[in-house]
């Protein structure tokens, strides 16, 4: 997540583009001046980002709750928001005490990976609105019973973490690209690059922490001693619970260099890359990856890495599409347009411009949710989009857990390799399998 990122939030336009789903109407939440009761479940980082655009709303959002597993950071998170508001929430360490309380309207879930699944579809049973942050689920079975638990409600409210969703200048970006400006596009990048100064070291297991409730943090991943290097932010780098840098950035990236390219699932991933910057132990996911997407008319490559900070085009992160009279760059910084000086055969250039971003889009993806809670219509990253892109991320990772090209088969949903297949599913804790819908 980049470290600038809330320097931006002020106001940009609302992106109508997100993906139909039928309104309805709250009557909980019956005007836009009524106020909307949130409990945010996993307090740190992104979480806690999330919940300070919920009450940028003023007294028109109540946070009623906090919940995590680390005591500290709860309290902590408990004691700013009473700074910033004026109450103190009630604090739980089970997120099924704050499904529980009926005042909640909305919860965010905010916590590692693992977890979402579980949580969103928990809530919906219970009632609740959701803001579930990116990646939308942590397999291709999560994805898609999600989608299903979504369809079983749907007077309930559900956005996923996407921002850039409701971020202006990324769908100007790809007007312009489905417009033909660029020519025939038949190659399109997306990247990562992390800049990550040191490794992370090897560190010895030990006993979790007392202000910690480990088995719950672990939940329905499998049992595994506690390790500093799994906890916290570092569950990303770790299969058990997350996609690597994959499903951290690539849901943010691929989602708009599948949308520009009006582009449905590859039929083939190839993998790259390895752990070559860390010691072995340190962490599991790669720490340089590339995935190769084979369309019948283009080809779509993702790349990462942990230790480089510079990538394509000089930027740290971006998706490109490269055209036959030219390429366009488009980051959470804007966009670029840059024509190709090749052959005057390409018939007429464009100028080279740029576009600066109008807007972050986090607290316009917020509104967003809480206009759909109070006055129905459709959330600007609903579970479709969020499941799509998820699927897409995690046939990059299967490619390179199996260490060869795959194949998919959109009419069975199902991979031609056996070993990819496996990978489709989880091994669940069984006290915390996923639901069936």
């Amino acid at each position: 997540m980049s470290s600038n990122r809330r320097d931006f939030i002020k106001h940009t336009a609302l992106a109508a583009a997100a993906v139909s789903v039928a309104p309805t109407i709250m009557q909980a939440c019956a005007s836009p001046a009524e106020t909307v009761n949130v409990a945010l479940i996993g307090c740190r980082s992104m979480g806690f980002d999330d919940l300070k655009s919920f009450l940028s709303e003023g007294n028109n959002v109540n946070c009623v709750a906090l919940c995590d597993v680390d005591s500290k950071v709860l309290e902590a998170k408990a004691a700013e928001v009473e700074k910033m508001t004026g109450t103190r929430p009630l604090t739980f360490a089970d997120y099924r005490q704050v499904l529980d309380n009926q005042d909640i309207h909305a919860v965010i879930i905010g916590t590692p990976d693992h977890w979402h699944a579980r949580m969103m579809m928990d809530a919906l049973q219970a009632g609740k609105h959701v803001y579930v942050e990116k990646p939308m689920g942590h397999s291709i079975e999560e994805c898609n019973a999600m989608v299903a638990a979504q369809q079983k409600y749907p007077e309930l409210k559900v956005q996923v973490g996407m921002w850039q969703r409701s971020s202006k200048h990324w769908f100007e970006a790809s007007e312009i690209v489905k417009s033909g400006e660029l020519g025939d596009v038949h190659l399109v990048k997306a990247w990562i690059y992390k800049g990550y100064d040191t490794p992370y070291p090897v560190m010895p297991d030990e006993a979790a922490p007392d202000y910690v409730d480990y088995d719950m943090w672990l939940g329905p991943a499998p049992k595994r001693p506690f390790n500093l290097n799994r906890f916290h932010y570092n569950f990303r780098w770790w299969w058990d619970y997350a996609g690597g840098a994959m499903t951290d950035w690539g849901v943010h990236l691929l989602d708009f260099a599948l949308y520009a390219m009006d582009a449905g699932m590859p039929e083939s991933i190839s993998p790259g890359g390895g752990i070559y910057y860390h010691e072995k132990g340190a962490i599991e996911t790669p720490d340089i990856q590339q995935a190769i997407y084979a369309y019948p008319k283009h080809t779509m490559i993702w790349e990462c890495g942990l230790n480089p900070g510079i990538g394509p085009y000089q930027r740290g992160h971006g998706v490109a599409y490269v055209g036959q009279k030219g390429t366009l760059v488009v980051s959470r910084g804007g966009y670029e347009l840059i024509p190709d000086q090749s052959a005057e055969l390409k018939g007429p250039f464009f100028e080279g411009r740029t576009q600066k971003a109008y807007g972050d889009g986090l607290n316009e993806h917020v509104v967003n949710f809480l206009d759909c809670i109070r006055k129905g219509g459709n959330v600007n990253a609903p579970v479709e989009v969020g499941a799509k892109t998820a699927i897409v991320s995690e046939m990059g990772n299967i490619a390179y857990r199996v260490g060869q090209r795959i194949h998919w088969n959109d009419q069975t949903k199902s991979f031609n390799e056996t070993a990819a297949n496996d990978l489709i599913t989880l091994n669940y804790n069984p006290e915390w399998a996923l639901l069936k819908v």
